[in-house]
């Protein structure tokens, strides 16, 4: 039997948005995820301008709620950047894998509820737990398997953050993503429905959901009595790296190919477009230049978010971060429109 022409690990945005560009492309693709239903996690559920536009593109264009730009927020006041090209969009992340899967499997992509074990390959294909595959793509999240199967995993962080998710029945109080920042944590606001918000909450030290919301008093003012919808959902250590994205026919995508912090809120972005990216290297017969596109893709991402990481991690530094925000506002809204491009774009 002909082996397939893609096998991809890992049934999320990542794993995706890869099967679409495949089966599009003309490959015989399949997706294999060992959870049912729609994958849901923690994360900020918050599409910006570019790559909502690049997932429209796609012909994927799920529901949300919009959003016109970011504001900061501390005791003191705000600093707000209003996007200066179109708007972003909150979008539930069920709701989100729902229309990416429908796509994929309307193009031509196979979905297959089962986990990956043991993978070799020589020079002509993949052995995926007995299934022979042209290529594996892993996107197989954070905390990917394949990654560390493959020995691709870099050495763990020594500062470590987490994340927290939650969501609140109320109607969203503002047309911005708003963060919030304290001491020790800050929380993403975003508005998800008409009467649903996304709060995630950030930060290194440990507690619960609740006791971190409570280092931020004005988030908790603003969410008053509104009922919590569903659990708590977590994630971390953020910062994850690897030190290869190619190894022979298998290509890692989306956060299994490193992530550094949530902090500047590209993680889908990424994903989107290193999805783009692994197909085309793999379509073009040449998957190891898939190394260095990864690294053009990233480089903005990794340099900003290691910067804000820095910068941040002082406590005077975090008192000032607002107000030098609003005093420098065209600084901070050159800095949010940059974000809101296409991962790519200068």
């Amino acid at each position: 039997m002909s082996p397939v022409d893609l096998v991809v690990a890992g049934g999320g945005p990542a794993g995706l948005v890869t099967a679409l560009h495949a089966a599009r492309a003309g490959l015989d693709v399949e997706v294999w995820e060992p959870r049912a239903g729609a994958v849901d996690k923690a994360c900020g559920e918050g599409l910006m301008p570019g790559p909502l536009a690049s997932l429209q593109a796609l012909g994927v264009d799920p529901p949300g709620h919009p959003f016109h730009g970011i504001r900061y927020v501390d005791a003191g006041g705000a600093a707000d950047a209003d996007f200066r090209h179109g708007a972003g969009r909150g979008i539930r992340r069920t709701v989100l894998h729902d229309a990416l899967r429908g796509a994929a499997v309307a193009a031509g992509a196979r979905i297959a509820q089962r986990a990956v074990g043991a993978v070799t390959q020589d020079g002509e294909a993949v052995t995926v737990d007995g299934t022979r595959a042209r290529h594996l793509v892993a996107a197989d999240g954070l905390h990917s398997p394949l990654r560390r199967a493959l020995g691709l995993d870099a050495a763990p962080a020594r500062q470590r953050r987490y994340g927290l998710r939650r969501h609140f029945r109320t109607a969203p109080w503002s047309p911005y993503v708003e963060v919030y920042w304290g001491r020790e944590v800050e929380a993403y606001v975003t508005p998800v429905a008409g009467d649903l918000v996304g709060v995630a909450v950030l930060g290194a030290r440990a507690g619960s959901f609740d006791e971190r919301v409570r280092l931020l008093p004005g988030l908790g003012a603003r969410l008053g009595d509104a009922a919590p919808v569903g659990a708590v959902r977590g994630a971390g250590p953020l910062r994850r790296g690897a030190r290869a994205r190619v190894a022979g026919r298998v290509l890692l995508v989306g956060d299994a190919a490193g992530y550094i912090d949530a902090l500047t809120g590209e993680g889908l972005a990424l994903a989107f477009a290193q999805a783009e990216a692994a197909v085309r290297a793999i379509t073009d017969g040449v998957p190891q230049r898939y190394e260095r596109d990864w690294a053009r893709l990233t480089r903005r991402y990794r340099w900003l978010t290691a910067a804000l990481l820095a910068g941040t991690r002082p406590a005077a530094a975090r008192r000032v971060l607002v107000p030098a925000s609003r005093v420098l506002s065209p600084v901070f809204s050159a800095a949010v429109n940059a974000l809101a491009r296409p991962v790519g774009t200068s």
